[in-house]
């Protein structure tokens, strides 16, 4: 059985340099499903408004999947944060759920009114210019390590979301 390993290093690398540093080497243990692979996954447009409470604030960014595996954003935690929980908005309401699906060949889009990451129980506040560290972490790939600016609390992205 030959492996390749090339590939699947290009996409990691590109994956971090996309996040804006470092992160687990790992492999991912990837699914090697009739569909074409592995999920190839990159994030990017991630950014927190400045928070207006004491206690808690949102985050927003796109994971894009590349590869022909679906994958699933599971958890997210923060140096910032005692706990940093994953909501889906659905009809307005927003609940938080266990994960959220990254189909192949997709993108899962976090954004103000919609899918989102709630920081709860902040440590600091953290202030416009400052950046936010956090790590992503999925059901089939390895963690990604993503640097979250902190913009000011009315930010609204040009990309829409």
């Amino acid at each position: 059985m030959r492996r390749r390993i090339a590939p699947a290093a290009l996409v990691i690398a590109g994956a971090l340099a996309l996040a804006g540093c470092g992160g687990s080497d790992s492999d991912s243990g990837g699914d090697s499903g009739s569909s074409g692979g592995k999920a190839e996954l990159s994030v990017g447009s991630a950014y927190m408004p400045q928070p207006v409470s004491d206690e808690m604030a949102a985050g927003f960014l796109t994971v894009t999947n590349k590869g022909g595996t679906a994958d699933e954003l599971t958890s997210v935690t923060s140096d910032i944060a005692g706990q940093v929980t994953v909501h889906e908005t659905t009809g307005g309401a927003m609940q938080e759920v266990e994960s959220l699906k990254i189909p192949a060949h997709g993108r899962l889009v976090l954004k103000s009114g919609g899918d989102h990451l709630m920081f709860e129980q902040l440590k600091r506040k953290p202030k416009e210019g400052q950046t936010v560290s956090v790590e992503l972490r999925f059901a089939r790939s390895a963690p990604v390590e993503v640097e979250m600016p902190v913009k000011p609390a009315t930010y609204t992205p040009k990309t829409g979301h």
